[in-house]
């Protein structure tokens, strides 16, 4: 039960970062894909990442009886998502240098945002950026990934310590299992050898009563 109530926690903990980090990131795939351009890959991966471990983390939620089952099954997939998010914070670690509250017209940080930085933008398409807005979104997504590197780290270390319990349970019972049936199988073999005894002696003495 404790288990059930700290897993579940954990898990909307990564449910309530995700869904922002994936909207934001969703809305900057949608301009790219506008303009016909390829997504950065510090936008793309991230994204990517995001929207698969938010199904992963619903899904796990939502059929909580069957994860518990396969609970080292879980840890792995959310050791998974470990590297998967370590990697997608890696690829943009370049805004946590960036000051988004004065980002200069033409500064390095403008033109790595393409199309939503104010020199590159294109017209029509993307109207009305906010480059201060975009690296806050940037900066945003990054802080929630290094919180789900750890978030899905802790659901991870639970769900596998949880597996090693569950088999060990497993085990035990199995092994008691064996052992009642091994005694009932004693005292049926007992039983049988005692009324065999019984009736080889009565017949010896009905034998010896004839003579």
């Amino acid at each position: 039960m404790l288990f059930a109530v700290f897993f579940a926690f954990w898990r909307f903990a990564e449910i309530i970062t995700l869904i922002p980090t994936m909207g934001m990131l969703a809305w900057f795939v949608h301009g790219y894909n506008s303009a016909n351009m390829l997504t950065p890959n510090y936008i793309l991966i991230m994204f990517i990442v995001s929207t698969l471990g938010l199904a992963w983390a619903l899904f796990t939620l939502f059929s909580y009886h069957r994860s518990s089952h396969n609970a080292r099954f879980v840890g792995f997939v959310d050791l998974a998502f470990v590297g998967a998010f370590i990697a997608a914070v890696y690829y943009l670690r370049f805004i946590t240098g960036a000051d988004c509250t004065n980002i200069a017209r033409g500064s390095s940080y403008d033109l790595t945002f393409g199309i939503f930085g104010s020199s590159a933008s294109i017209n029509g398409v993307v109207p009305d950026v906010n480059v201060n807005k975009t690296c806050a979104m940037l900066k945003a997504a990054f802080a929630f990934g290094i919180m789900n590197c750890i978030f899905f780290f802790i659901t991870a270390v639970m769900a596998w310590s949880h597996g090693d319990r569950a088999a060990e349970k497993e085990k035990r019972v199995y092994v008691e299992e064996r052992r009642s049936s091994s005694h009932h199988h004693r005292r049926r073999s007992h039983s049988g050898s005692h009324h065999g005894g019984g009736s080889r002696r009565s017949s010896h003495s009905h034998s010896r009563a004839y003579v």
